[in-house]
């Protein structure tokens, strides 16, 4: 059902892709140590996707032979390996040139909906230099892994382990990638198999927003039959103090910060923390989300309006991994309340997806999924075609 191209543009020189590939610019914090990481790093992707002259930068980086031009379309299969011994994973996908098309035509599905500043960002990123350094995450039903193993019987293009120091949650993970020309006949069978489905977007909504409003006939898109969906939790001030409503919510002590049980709160100050039960779970597929009852029944006792989940001064968000940074933020009194939820299922973010090619308005809560490992920016900088 999606028409796919195979890439053109630019990729890393293979002596340099490790000093090229940044994680996703929505994970890099400002002021975060990981931030000085990258921008000490001359040849790091992220001078171009958070930095303060991005034209520049991108100029420098080809100037310099950092990112060298490949001119023959072709899909990029990228393999990622994490984790050691018996917790060791792995996940296979590709990166494709994916027709844009309206969400009404039901090629491209969002669950989520998106900020628009962000889109704002990546929309005068894309204006200025023409290109998409990071792509949009998709899932799709169509059979691809034993194509992509094909792939993979093949030395790799690229074969490397990424360092970051500990700081992100990209730190040692280990990626290979091959290069498949669209015109070969591995190139024809991936055409053909993704083809078959449409994607649905699990993570980059903003990029693909940003791709519709530009507008280009085709964006970088990774696809996958995998993904694991970490909680995405959050630090929180609230207009109103959480020692002033704590004994108005019917709260069990609990040993520290943790991922709850579905339907569930782990909230954390300074002096402790507590599990909390949904009051009530509705049965549509979007007021059932945690992250949705969340709103509805912690938020306005603390003063919260959904118009503040954007203000830096209210909210921060954290992937699960990060539940140690949550409560240290907290201790430091940078925030007064740190809330962990259970993570949203593959099957209910599919039931949003599907209900909303009905109805466009269902689509889950901003910051309701995170997606882990997050794909790394640079592995293909993707030229645009205008329509």
């Amino acid at each position: 059902m999606v028409a796919t191209l195979g890439l053109t543009g630019l990729r890393p020189d293979p002596r340099r892709i490790t000093e090229v590939t940044a994680p996703p610019y929505d994970v890099i914090k400002k002021g975060s140590p990981l931030e000085a990481l990258l921008t000490a790093r001359r040849d790091s992707l992220a001078h171009v996707t958070i930095g303060p002259e991005p034209v520049e930068a991108f100029d420098r980086l080809r100037r310099d032979g950092a990112l060298v031009p490949d001119e023959e379309p072709s899909y990029y299969v990228y393999e990622q390996r994490w984790g050691r011994g018996q917790g060791a994973e792995e996940r296979t996908g590709v990166f494709v040139a994916a027709e844009v098309s309206p969400y009404a035509e039901h090629q491209i599905i969002r669950h989520e909906k998106t900020f628009d500043d962000k889109v704002r960002g990546r929309l005068a990123l894309a204006r200025a230099t023409g290109h998409t350094f990071g792509p949009v995450f998709t899932l799709t039903r169509a059979p691809i892994g034993d194509v992509l193993a094909e792939a993979k019987e093949d030395p790799p293009l690229y074969e490397f382990d990424t360092d970051l120091r500990g700081l992100n949650d990209l730190h040692g993970l280990h990626s290979r990638v091959w290069r498949v020309p669209q015109a070969s006949a591995l190139g024809v069978k991936i055409q053909q198999t993704l083809g078959t489905e449409p994607l649905y977007i699990a993570d980059g909504h903003h990029r693909y927003h940003a791709a519709l409003l530009h507008p280009q006939t085709h964006a970088l898109v990774y696809v996958t039959e995998r993904a694991r969906i970490q909680a995405y939790d959050r630090v929180v001030n609230g207009v109103r103090p959480f020692a002033e409503i704590r004994d108005q919510l019917k709260l069990r002590p609990t040993s520290g910060l943790h991922t709850p049980q579905k339907h569930q709160f782990c909230l954390a100050t300074r002096e402790g923390a507590w599990l909390l039960d949904a009051e009530h779970v509705p049965t549509d597929v979007v007021g059932r989300l945690d992250c949705s009852i969340l709103e509805r029944e912690l938020y306005p006792r603390l003063g919260l309006t959904h118009s503040m989940i954007v203000d830096p001064a209210h909210f921060d968000y954290y992937p699960e991994s990060q539940l140690d940074g949550m409560q240290a933020v907290v201790n430091a009194g940078e925030f007064d309340l740190a809330i962990a939820l259970h993570p949203v299922s593959i099957e209910e973010l599919m039931a949003v997806a599907d209900a909303g090619l009905s109805d466009p308005s269902i689509v889950m809560p901003e910051k309701s999924t995170f997606f882990a490992p997050k794909i790394l920016s640079g592995l293909f900088v993707y030229r645009h075609v205008m329509k």
